[in-house]
C-alpha cells in the first residue's frame, strides 16, 4: 500500500471517528430530550386528568401515521386510576390496561400528593411511558400511560439520517484525504522517481521537483543541493583519475624505460650504472611523493582534524622553521596576532606547500611570509608568474612553461586550494612589484577570533 493510499484511509478513518462520535452523542442528547419532554408531558397532563380534564384523553383529529399498523395513533394515551385499596378503574384513552405493581398501590394507599414514579410498560405491539401519581388524602392514584411509538420512529428516523450522513462524511473524507495525499505526495513521488534515477547511476539530467517552504519542498531543496554536490564531486574525481593517469605515465615510462636498461648493468660503465640508479632512484621518490599527495588530495584527510583555537603567526614559524632545517633557505615570518578557530596541520601543510613552491621556483633571494588579519602570503624574487598562468596555478598537476622540468607532482598549490576552503576562505597568486612572486591564501572572518588584533611580529 503507497502512502497516498494510507493518508486516504487515515482520513477517512478520522472523519468516520468523528461523525460517528458526533451522531452517538446527538442521539443520545435527542433521546434524553424527548424522554425528558415525555415525562413532562405525562405529568402535566396527569395534573390536568385528576382535574377532571379528561377530555385531553379523547382522540385528536390527526391521519393515520404510516408505521402505526393496528390501531389510530389520534389517541396516543390511557388514563386509569388506583384506589387505596389497589383496584383498578379506566378513566379514558386506549382500552390498553396498564400493569400496577407493589410500589403504584403503595404510592396509591400512602403517598403524598404529587409523589410520582415512572415506569417503561409495553402492550404489544405498542410501548408505554407511564406515570404514576399519588392523589394525597386517600384518593388514590392517578396511573397515565402515554404510546412512545411515534417518539421511537422519530429517534430511528434520525438514527437513519447520522448513519447516512456519517457516510457522507466518511466518503466525502476519504475523498479529501486522497486529494490532499495526493496534492502532498505528488512532489514526494517526482522526489522518488529522481532518487530511483540516481540510485541507477544518474547524477546529471535529473529533474528534482524543487520549491515551496514545507517540509518537502525544504527537502526537495536540499537533495537537489545534495545532488549538485554530488556530480560536482564525481566529475572533480573523475578529472583527477584522469590526471593522474596522465601524470603517472611519465615516470612510469620512465621506470619501465630504465627497467630496460637495467638488464644490460653489467656492460655499462661504473658512471652509467651511477646514473642510471639515481635516476631510478628520483623517479620512484617522486613516484612515492605524486601517490602521497594524490591520496591526501582524495580522501581530503586534512577535513577529519578537529577545529580548535590557534595562532596563525605560530602556524607560519613552524611551517617556516621546517622548510629551513629541509632546505636551508633564509625564509623571514612577519605575522600579526590573528587567532582564529581552524585545523593546524591541515594550515601547516598549506604554508609549507607555497613555501616549498617558493623555494622551487627561486632558487636564491629570501622568501618573506606576511601573516595579516586572515590572510597569509608567501613572498619569492623568482621568475614572477604570468597572467596566463596566475588563474591555473592552483588546479590540479597544472605546471608553468617554464616549471616542466623541474620536480613535482603539481598537486601542492591544489591541496593549498582545497585547504582554504575548508576554512571558507580563498586562494591568489600575482605578480610581486620588483619581480617575484605572491601566492597565498584566506580564511573566512567569521573563524577569526576575538581576540585577533593587527600586532606584528617578526621572525
Amino acid at each position: 500500500m503507497n502512502l497516498r493510499s494510507k493518508l486516504a484511509i487515515a482520513f477517512a478513518g478520522v472523519g468516520a471517528a468523528a461523525a460517528i462520535l458526533v451522531g452517538v452523542f446527538s442521539y443520545q442528547a435527542a433521546s434524553e430530550r424527548i424522554s425528558a419532554e415525555l415525562d413532562r408531558s405525562l405529568l402535566t397532563t396527569s395534573a390536568e386528568v385528576a382535574a377532571g380534564a379528561t377530555q385531553v384523553l379523547a382522540p385528536s383529529p390527526v391521519t393515520r401515521g404510516p408505521d402505526d399498523d393496528d390501531h389510530d395513533e389520534a389517541q396516543p394515551m390511557v388514563a386509569q386510576a388506583i384506589a387505596p385499596d389497589g383496584t383498578v378503574r379506566p378513566v379514558g384513552g386506549r382500552a390498553v390496561r396498564l400493569a400496577v405493581g407493589d410500589d403504584d398501590r403503595a404510592l396509591a394507599a400512602a403517598g403524598a400528593f404529587g409523589d410520582r414514579r415512572y415506569q417503561d410498560f409495553t402492550a404489544p405491539p405498542d410501548d408505554y411511558r407511564v406515570i404514576t401519581v399519588a392523589l394525597g388524602g386517600g384518593r388514590g392514584a392517578l396511573q397515565l400511560g402515554i404510546d412512545v411509538d411515534e417518539s421511537r420512529n422519530v429517534l430511528n428516523a434520525l438514527a437513519a439520517r447520522i448513519t447516512g450522513v456519517s457516510a457522507i462524511v466518511l466518503v466525502a473524507a476519504a475523498l479529501a484525504g486522497w486529494l490532499l495525499a495526493r496534492q502532498i505526495t505528488r512532489r514526494l513521488v517526482r522526489l522518488t522517481q529522481a532518487t530511483e534515477q540516481v540510485s541507477d547511476g544518474r547524477l546529471d539530467g535529473v529533474a528534482v521537483p524543487a520549491g515551496g517552504r514545507d517540509e518537502v519542498g525544504r527537502l526537495a531543496t536540499s537533495f537537489d543541493r545534495m545532488l549538485g554536490r554530488l556530480a560536482d564531486a564525481r566529475a572533480d574525481q573523475e578529472r583527477l583519475v584522469q590526471d593522474a593517469a596522465h601524470e603517472l605515465r611519465t615516470p612510469l615510462t620512465s621506470l619501465r624505460t630504465n627497467a630496460s636498461v637495467l638488464r644490460r648493468f653489467a656492460e655499462l660503465a661504473p658512471d652509467a650504472r651511477a646514473r642510471l640508479l639515481d635516476d631510478v632512484d628520483g623517479e620512484a621518490r617522486e613516484l612515492t611523493h605524486l601517490i602521497d599527495e594524490l591520496v591526501e588530495l582524495a580522501t581530503r584527510q586534512y577535513e577529519t582534524e578537529e577545529p580548535a583555537p590557534l595562532a596563525l603567526s605560530a602556524v607560519a614559524e613552524r611551517s617556516a622553521d621546517r622548510v629551513r632545517r629541509r632546505t636551508g633557505r633564509a625564509i623571514t615570518v612577519e605575522a600579526d596576532a590573528t587567532r582564529l578557530t581552524g585545523q593546524a596541520k591541515a594550515l601547516e601543510r598549506a604554508v609549507s606547500n607555497l613555501l616549498e613552491n617558493a623555494v622551487k621556483f627561486a632558487p636564491e633571494g629570501a622568501i618573506d611570509v606576511v601573516v595579516r588579519d586572515g590572510r597569509v602570503q608567501v613572498l619569492d624574487r623568482g621568475p614572477g608568474i604570468g597572467e596566463d598562468d596566475a588563474a591555473r596555478v592552483f588546479d590540479r598537476f597544472h605546471r608553468a612553461d617554464g616549471a616542466r622540468g623541474l620536480p613535482g607532482s603539481g598537486l601542492g598549490l591544489a591541496i593549498v586550494r582545497e585547504i582554504a576552503l575548508a576554512h571558507g576562505g580563498g586562494v591568489f597568486a600575482e605578480p610581486r612589484p620588483g619581480g617575484g612572486a605572491v601566492v597565498g591564501f584566506t580564511v573566512a572572518a567569521e573563524l577569526l577570533l576575538p581576540d585577533s588584533h593587527p600586532r606584528h611580529v617578526d621572525g
